[in-house]
């Protein structure tokens, strides 16, 4: 199952917490609890909550279907960006949540290349057309 970007981000402020508090981290160096507050993290999970449990019936849907599903998670978290200044997802969060629907979509049996190419796009262009992060 594809891995939530949320649970990794978790796990990267708990490191920092507990590198901090064994004191082998520079209190300078802190930044995962600044960049991935749980406010930040708790309002991504619940668009991903409702992402997935629009997973199921898509491996045998129509692509506008599966299109309104991959609309509906990249405006909520256009949202979610935006709620936080538009700086909640950086490059690298930007790939790990691409990734993570891709694969998302993949698990539950929808070709992602065919379903873009059928529509001219490349497959790593899925969500570029509602993407504002």
């Amino acid at each position: 199952m594809a891995e939530r970007p949320t649970t990794s981000w978790r796990r990267g402020v708990a490191q920092e917490a507990d590198a901090l508090a064994a004191g082998t981290l520079d209190p300078d160096c802190v930044c995962m609890a600044e960049l991935f507050p749980e406010e930040m993290l708790v309002a991504t999970d619940a668009v991903l909550d409702a992402f997935e449990a629009a997973l199921p019936p898509l491996a045998e849907a129509e692509d506008a279907r599966i299109f309104v599903v991959v609309e509906r998670v990249v405006l909520a978290l256009n949202a979610v960006n935006e709620v936080h200044g538009g700086g909640a997802f950086e490059t690298g969060e930007r790939e790990e949540l691409c990734t993570y629907i891709d694969e998302s979509l993949t698990e539950h049996r929808v070709d992602v290349m065919a379903l873009t190419a059928r529509h001219g796009l490349g497959r790593y262009e899925l969500t570029d057309r509602w993407r504002k992060w």
